[in-house]
């Protein structure tokens, strides 16, 4: 009787269910991309972080090319932890998924974390919470993506889940505000609503100067030797992609009106599971606002503004890959709303039942939908980029020069001398991005040999040239095809 007693007290750490549901997720995604096409990258900035990865860890150089320091990768934090793949020979595929799958599990883990504090006593076995972030598309999308994104919405969730939990650890949240910079320069304003919750959560002068010098002393530690990082890489205290990526997409970005822009933004969110919780994330800061949880209105008004700071300049491409560090944040507190909800003596059964199995139905169906638009973002990324990089190794020899829009993987598969036409390792060209005149006369006077575009990026450039390659022909015809075209 004892044993059997033993058996049946016996429970999973939630921990360990919500690590193997991420690890299914990734797997699925993987698996679906290996049947359609292959395994690769869905992102062709991936490659861009590995080569940084891959310079640093064989090299002790911060390069692009070899010899030339540069301050191209957005995310010096993420590319050191991708150097490691390369001294334990796991690189360029099995560490970076192992990596963003371990993230997505510690997200998981946290959000069902968080939960279980805010919502105590927190009755349920199953970690619903966790659960539904694990399987969340978007960040499965992410965890296979090679990128930097789950990263930094880890510690977007570790901050505002503490501001959340009325943390009072002011030196550590400055501390992580710092550290997320080095993620993502975005991470800048999660001091925000850190000073604004710490100003509003003390009730003495004192005790807010107290805080507040806390903040601003442990931010301020990490920011500091971020900015002297950059400066010494480029001369300038943000990485070139701060800058590059504004300037080419900040004038067609406005150019568009306002309703195209709400829904290009509006999409990422309504195309993905979170669209049945919406009701309980209104109903989560109804309470919150209510009891004056100061951190979790700190966490709305954050989330507004990063998604305002990005709506104002980029556009949302890429399923939305600039906002989606805030999904994470997002997806909790529609989890909060909905159990805090269930938890109600008076909560309505016959429609909790219905919106919990939605909420089930829609996260399995998004994972398999995502799935399948991982696998074509793979078939873009092999068929364009990938195999045109393999071309150019094979076909052109090392000295030749090469005019590059999307350097990723010609940056990883060539070692060709580029001039990056996006900015990100040529900061020459930003203040004329969108020029072709001044682009053209400064491939001229760079002794460029090779133009390597999407035609319709540049239509100037090309008009009337014949290209010596064109990618992907032979597998997939796009509605366009990167062209190789001889300069000159």
């Amino acid at each position: 009787m004892r044993q059997n007693s033993t058996l049946s007290n016996w429970k999973i750490d939630y921990r360990v269910t919500l690590a193997f549901a991420s690890l299914i997720g990734v797997l699925f995604f993987l698996l679906v991309s290996a049947r359609t096409y292959r395994i690769g990258f869905p992102l062709d900035d991936t490659w861009i972080h590995l080569v940084y990865a891959r310079n640093l860890a064989l090299h002790g150089e911060w390069s692009f090319r070899l010899g030339e320091t540069s301050g191209g990768s957005t995310s010096p934090m993420w590319t050191a932890l991708l150097s490691i793949g390369y001294w334990i020979r796991l690189a360029p595929y099995a560490w970076t998924y192992f990596l963003g799958w371990l993230i997505l599990a510690l997200i998981a883990a946290r959000a069902e974390n968080i939960a279980r504090r805010v919502l105590a006593p927190y009755p349920f076995q199953i970690p619903w919470v966790g659960l539904f972030v694990a399987l969340a598309w978007h960040l499965t999308w992410s965890a296979a993506s090679g990128m930097e994104t789950l990263l930094h919405g880890m510690l977007i969730l570790i901050v505002l889940g503490m501001l959340m939990e009325r943390s009072r650890q002011y030196l550590t949240l400055g501390l992580l505000a710092g550290l997320s910079v080095w993620v993502r320069p975005d991470g800048l304003t999660l001091l925000g609503p850190i000073l604004f919750t710490a100003y509003f959560q003390e009730s003495t002068l004192k005790a807010r100067l107290r805080a507040l010098w806390k903040v601003v002393m442990g931010f301020g530690i990490l920011f500091g030797f971020y900015l002297l990082f950059n400066l010494a890489l480029s001369g300038t205290p943000m990485p070139n992609t701060f800058y590059a990526k504004q300037a080419e997409y900040g004038e067609y970005w406005l150019s568009k009106t306002l309703s195209e822009r709400l829904s290009d933004y509006l999409l990422p969110v309504l195309a993905s599971p979170f669209v049945v919780l919406i009701p309980g994330a209104v109903l989560w800061f109804y309470n919150s606002i209510r009891e004056r949880n100061w951190g979790a209105i700190a966490g709305l008004l954050w989330f507004i503004g990063y998604v305002g700071i990005y709506f104002m300049r980029l556009p949302a491409y890429q399923h939305g890959r600039y906002i989606i560090p805030a999904f994470p944040t997002m997806y909790l507190w529609g989890m909060l709303g909905l159990m805090g909800y269930a938890l109600r003596p008076n909560a309505n059964r016959r429609l909790l039942v219905p919106w919990g199995i939605t909420a089930a139905l829609l996260c399995l169906s998004f994972q398999v939908v995502g799935a399948v638009q991982n696998a074509s973002d793979v078939i873009w990324i092999e068929t364009q980029m990938v195999q045109t990089a393999q071309w150019v190794n094979e076909h052109l020899t090392p000295d030749d020069k090469l005019a590059v829009h999307d350097i990723g993987a010609i940056g990883y598969f060539a070692p060709n001398p580029l001039i990056d036409l996006a900015g990100l390792i040529t900061p020459e060209v930003v203040p004329f991005i969108r020029d072709e005149e001044q682009l053209a006369s400064f491939m001229d006077s760079a002794g460029a040999e090779y133009l390597i575009v999407f035609p319709g990026l540049y239509p100037r450039l090309t008009r009337g040239m014949e290209p010596v390659y064109t990618a992907g022909a032979e597998v997939l015809v796009f509605e366009e095809n990167i062209q190789v075209y001889r300069w000159r």
